[in-house]
């Protein structure tokens, strides 16, 4: 059993990976970040894969590496997806 427990783990990792690879970049503006509790706050537009209307709003960041460098004030670009019934940021960087 175990063998295919990690089978279907290895499926659904790479599912989310997926998922994150198509998802369009969205433009935003950093209003905190949180880095002990793994938090961005963002004032994003639309997010067209989660059908999220353009608003301010808390983040969960699995990988806290993605917030180095990134500080209040800040414009970037993201992607997220809804993971475990959180809204996590997935892919994070300066918008050009």
């Amino acid at each position: 059993m175990p063998k295919y427990r990690q089978l279907l783990l290895t499926i659904l990792l790479c599912g989310i990976g997926l998922t994150a690879t198509a998802a369009e970049p969205t433009e935003a503006e950093v209003r905190k970040v949180d880095l002990g509790a793994r938090k961005i706050t963002l004032k994003h537009g639309e997010i067209k894969n989660l059908e999220m209307p353009p608003m301010t709003m808390v983040f969960q960041v699995p990988d806290p590496a993605l917030l180095g460098g990134i500080k209040t004030g800040d414009k970037v670009r993201f992607t997220a997806e809804k993971v475990n019934g959180a809204y996590t940021v997935l892919t994070l960087e300066p918008a050009k």
